[in-house]
């Protein structure tokens, strides 16, 4: 009885969670009236010419062409950041260095420091290097090791790998750089797929760093064009245009998590040796 109890009220947290999800997607079937009528997810009927029209946007270019843009953003950001983490990380893990506590101290520091505090300072130095409207804003600080958090990741998993490995490989001739390749990232393989995944969904979700680094339609992410297609018209828009996009440019981020979700979990529950 107990355990029934257990399993009918963790059934309807869970549908009571993903009934928004539920919503979104029947309602971008919906005409306005319908929407603001009944908080009923299903649509009297089903109009597909609504996702027709949300694909074409209210540009000159297509939502294909911003998922283009989009993916030029995400893919070497994520590269930039897993090897700017790693490098940084196996760095403060495995040597001994002068200074390292303190720069250690600092580097962790900037977990601390809000992102918006640095939007100004940001927009500012890359203004001056002319480089404005374009991606490099978006992409370079991540070959920096830009996200503290991965870093700290990463370096309580390298303590996890015991060194007796890396003196195995030592003996057996490898440098620290073949260490780090051939022993070390095949035992910290779930944090970087977290990292991975962390990476790809805040960039999809990020919103306030393109619209003030780039400003031709052009070059919009889908975040933007979703904000520039929601205040296309002075006299209202359609609804469920806008969550059509909406679910039409949720499907790369569900599609990723739930390829890597096993890798993904384990990455951010582990404590100790992974691999």
């Amino acid at each position: 009885m107990k355990k029934t109890i257990t399993y009918a009220l963790l059934t309807l947290c869970a549908v009571i969670m993903i009934y928004p999800m539920l919503w979104l997607v029947g309602a971008s079937f919906k005409s306005n009236d319908e929407i603001f009528s009944t908080i009923w997810f299903l649509p009297e009927s089903f109009d597909f010419s609504i996702y027709k029209r949300a694909w074409e946007t209210v540009t000159d270019y297509s939502m294909g062409h911003y998922f283009v843009n989009t993916f030029a953003v995400i893919i070497p950001k994520t590269l930039f950041a897993v090897t700017s983490s790693v490098l940084t990380a196996y760095g403060f893990a495995r040597f001994d260095f002068p200074l390292k506590k303190l720069f250690y101290a600092l580097f962790m520091g900037t977990m601390f420091m809000p992102a918006i505090v640095t939007i100004m300072p940001m927009y500012l130095m890359w203004s001056r290097l002319g480089v404005l409207d374009t991606y490099i804003p978006l992409t370079i600080p991540a070959l920096f090791a830009a996200e503290g958090s991965f870093v700290f990741m990463l370096i309580q998993f390298f303590r996890g790998v015991p060194r007796e490995f890396d003196e195995a490989a030592r003996i057996d001739g490898c440098n620290s750089m073949q260490i780090l390749v051939h022993i070390l990232v095949p035992c910290i393989h779930p944090v970087i797929v977290s990292i991975c995944v962390f990476t790809f969904l805040w960039t999809m979700n990020d919103f306030l760093t393109p619209l003030i680094m780039i400003s031709s339609v052009e070059k919009y992410p889908l975040s933007l064009i979703l904000r520039l297609s929601a205040d296309s018209t002075g006299n209202g828009y359609e609804q469920c245009k806008i969550l059509a996009m909406s679910v039409i440019g949720l499907i790369p981020s569900i599609a990723v998590f739930g390829l890597a979700q096993k890798k993904f979990l384990s990455g951010i529950t582990a404590g100790g040796l992974s691999g």
